[in-house]
């Protein structure tokens, strides 16, 4: 066991998770603060009696926060500072979706998507990021995407482009900061029905994800942990960075 501690070292680290509250960014924050992380969660609408804060203890700390706005990543990152010091791990979760068919997409939606997505991670990305510099200890930047990333889905497409805007941003980002020892990776969820995405799985779309799904299910939120924390983890990944890494049950990997 001491080994296993040794090499994920994470007890203690300060961990961002902007979308906190959703679904996935609650799971993965469960499992950062189960590892011993303290928790700094973002979102629009978290709140402290929120029922995904109430079951949290006192190593966690909640902040509304706009991720469109860079004023307010700018005055979290200095509250956490002022906190626990410099972070440690930024885990980019916000996301939103639509399925509109393409030429009924707004100009409006389209942008509403593209900013909450793609430009809240550039920004998050660029607050946290310039902490991570001037700390000067390693540390770690997790970017969530999507198999819309890898192969193009039908129904939502603002989403698909935002998503491999992420995978492009997250590359960038691991070859200009390799040498300040900040990794930057994404991983890519497959199918994990969740509020935003329920509304589109009618029963020919979830025939049409299990055959081209070799697991034959769907992805429960707990699954992403893992990978998580071997991610944020300062000697367990320590030479990962830039990867585009699949959870999605076998999907980006089937043909025919």
């Amino acid at each position: 066991m001491s080994y296993i501690n040794d090499l994920y070292e994470l007890n203690d680290k300060t961990a961002v998770i902007i979308g906190g509250k959703g679904v996935l960014g609650s799971a993965m924050a469960d499992g950062l603060g189960k590892a011993g992380c303290k928790l700094a969660l973002l979102s629009p609408s978290v709140t402290k009696d929120d029922p995904n804060v109430q079951k949290r203890d006192a190593k966690t700390k909640t902040f509304q926060c706009d991720v469109q706005n860079r004023s307010e990543l700018e005055h979290a990152a200095d509250e956490i500072v002022e906190t626990w010091g410099e972070p440690d791990i930024l885990v980019n979760a916000a996301g939103i979706n639509s399925t509109t068919p393409f030429f009924d997409i707004t100009e409006e939606e389209y942008d509403k998507i593209m900013n909450v997505n793609l430009k809240g991670t550039f920004l998050a990305c660029q607050v946290f990021g310039k902490h991570f510099q001037n700390s000067g200890k390693p540390a770690s930047i997790i970017n969530i995407s999507s198999v819309t990333s890898i192969t193009p889905l039908s129904k939502v497409f603002t989403y698909g482009v935002s998503k491999s805007g992420i995978n492009n941003l997250t590359r960038f980002l691991a070859r200009e900061w390799a040498t300040d020892q900040i990794r930057v990776n994404a991983i890519v969820p497959g199918f994990f029905p969740a509020k935003q995405n329920r509304k589109i799985l009618t029963e020919k779309r979830i025939n049409d994800i299990m055959r081209h799904t070799p697991m034959q299910r769907f992805g429960e939120p707990e699954e992403l942990i893992g990978a998580v924390l071997w991610l944020a983890s300062k000697q367990a990944s320590s030479f990962i960075t830039g990867a585009i890494i699949p959870i999605d049950g076998g999907f980006t990997a089937m043909t025919i």
